[in-house]
């Protein structure tokens, strides 16, 4: 919430109430400020925080939508509307706000992230890859971008580039499992099954209760015929977190490998 407004006092009392929770509090001071400032967008958008706060969407959308029309050049206006839209499932509504908050401000590249991000929801890849590439020409050590990057080659079975990407961003962040858990499912995607294994080992290494790998190692070493690892890294997935017909199931499979072990 901003606080760069002039009447500091009815502004402290607001933002004082919206941390404590008292968000209808906070809304009625904010109407008091708007009577003497009424193009104030800073105080619509952060009435439209404390209406998203209490569930009344329609009011949150009204003040975002307000301080938008007052001045199209405050980033978290269309970042709070946008979000609003997303979480209520309207994709193409989000990626309308995104979309004109980047016009608007063709330079910030946390609005193009978040554009980025939707359009690969809403499988809009080569208009992800677009924002992406912006990014990335501005700021070519975003790692975030790099992996998400990652994720849009792979969804489009680009998976050398996907594997490029992912591993970039290795260079900045080593110790993210999911990354590694990603990174191995490309290279098992491009049959590098050898680098697939060796970093989903590495998933594991970084968390022990990280469940999927366990599962794609089991999977890989018996396509081997390496029975041994196989039942080893299924035996430890059904000691995870996973649903019980899961752990039925791979259990009736490990029962399986034994048998076929022993001939």
């Amino acid at each position: 919430m901003s606080e760069n407004i002039e009447n500091k006092t009815d502004l402290d009392r607001a933002i004082e109430c919206y941390k404590k929770g008292e968000f209808q509090q906070a809304i009625d001071i904010f109407s008091n400020i708007l009577e003497h400032e009424e193009d104030n967008a800073e105080i619509y958008n952060n009435m439209g925080l404390c209406y998203t706060k209490l569930g009344n969407f329609e009011q949150a959308e009204k003040s975002f939508t307000k301080s938008i029309k007052i001045n199209p050049l405050i980033p978290q206006s269309y970042i709070n509307l946008s979000d609003l839209y997303y979480k209520s499932g309207d994709l193409s509504g989000a990626i309308g706000v995104l979309e004109r908050g980047s016009y608007e401000m063709e330079d910030n590249y946390v609005i193009a992230h978040l554009l980025a991000r939707v359009y690969i929801e809403d499988s809009r890849y080569d208009m992800a890859i677009t924002e992406l590439e912006k990014i990335l020409d501005a700021q070519p050590e975003n790692y975030d971008a790099y992996y998400d990057m990652g994720r849009v080659m792979f969804e489009m079975g680009n998976y050398e580039d996907a594997i490029s990407n992912f591993e970039n961003v290795i260079e900045y962040k080593e110790d993210n499992e999911f990354l590694y858990y990603y990174l191995a499912q490309a290279y098992e995607a491009n049959n590098e099954i050898d680098k697939a294994i060796s970093n989903y080992l590495k998933a594991t290494a970084i968390n022990t209760k990280f469940a999927m790998p366990y599962k794609k190692l089991g999977v890989l070493f018996l396509a081997r015929e390496d029975l041994d690892d196989a039942i080893e890294f299924f035996e430890d997935y059904t000691k995870l977190d996973i649903p019980d017909e899961e752990k039925e199931n791979v259990e009736k499979l490990i029962k399986r490998i034994k048998e076929k072990a022993k001939k």
